[in-house]
C-alpha cells in the first residue's frame, strides 16, 4: 500500500486539505466505447450548464486556483487539469483519447473538478508520497509537455522526486498499457472529504465497470 503525507507547507496554504488514494490491479485497454459514452454524455450536460467564466466557480476548481496563488503560481497560466478539460469541453474540443485507464481518470476528474492523478504504481521509488510545494530549478518533466517549471505548483514526490501536480503528472510514472497497479490521488483544496469520498467510490465504479478490476481500496489523507 503507498502512504501519502501532507507536508507542512501544504497545511500552510490550504489547512483544510482533503485527499484521496484508491489503489487497485486493474487490466488497461487502448480504448472502451461505453467509457466514452459517459464522457459524451457529460460533455452535453456541461455544455448546457457552464461556460468557460462559470466553471471557474465550481468551488473545486475554484479552491484549487486559489491554492495556485497562495504557492504563488498564475492559475490562469498553469491550468489546473480538471479545468483544463472542462475548458476543451466547452469550448466545443474534442478530449484526448489516450487509453482507457487515463480516459476514464479524467472523466472522473471532470465529474467533480477536482485535479487527480493517475500513476502506474510500480514505477514508484518507494512506498511513500509527499505532498509539498515545487521549488525553483526543480527538474521536472510532465507528460506530453517537456521539462515545466512547477515552482510554486503543489507536488507529489516519492523516493526519486516529483510524479504528481494539479497541472501535470511526470513522464517517469505515467500509466501505460501494460500497467496493472493504479494509484489515482484525488486532491481536494475545498477541503470537502465528503465530495473527495464520493469521487473516489465514482473511480472505484468506474474501475470495476472499464478496468476489469475489483475497484481496489481507498485511503483518506487530510488535516
Amino acid at each position: 500500500m503507498i502512504q501519502v503525507r501532507v507536508s507542512p507547507e501544504i497545511e500552510h496554504v490550504c489547512p483544510s486539505f482533503a485527499g484521496a488514494a484508491v489503489e487497485a490491479e486493474v487490466v488497461n485497454t487502448p480504448y472502451c466505447q461505453p467509457l466514452w459514452d459517459e464522457i459524451h454524455a457529460l460533455e452535453e450536460r456541461y455544455r448546457q450548464e457552464l461556460t468557460t467564466e462559470s466553471l471557474k466557480q465550481m468551488p473545486s476548481i475554484a479552491a484549487t486556483r486559489n491554492v495556485y496563488r497562495a504557492c504563488g503560481k498564475d492559475p490562469s497560466r498553469y491550468r489546473p487539469a480538471s479545468e483544463a478539460l472542462i475548458r476543451r469541453m466547452l469550448q466545443g474540443k474534442e478530449l484526448y483519447q489516450i487509453d482507457t485507464l487515463v480516459d476514464l481518470i479524467n472523466l472522473a476528474s471532470i465529474a467533480f473538478g477536482y485535479s487527480i492523478g493517475g500513476f502506474d504504481a510500480s514505477k514508484f521509488a518507494g512506498d511513500t508520497l509527499t505532498l509539498g510545494i515545487g521549488r525553483e530549478g526543480e527538474p521536472y518533466e510532465g507528460i506530453g509537455r517537456g521539462m515545466i517549471n512547477i515552482a510554486g505548483l503543489p507536488v507529489y514526490r516519492d523516493a526519486e522526486g516529483g510524479v504528481g501536480t494539479p497541472t501535470s503528472d511526470h513522464e517517469r510514472t505515467k500509466i501505460q498499457l501494460s500497467t496493472t497497479h493504479l494509484v489515482v490521488l484525488i486532491n481536494g483544496y475545498d477541503g470537502n472529504v465528503g465530495r473527495v469520498l464520493e469521487n473516489a467510490r465514482y473511480i472505484q465504479e468506474l474501475l470495476r465497470r472499464h478496468a476489469q478490476s475489483d475497484g481496489g481500496t481507498i485511503t483518506l489523507f487530510h488535516q
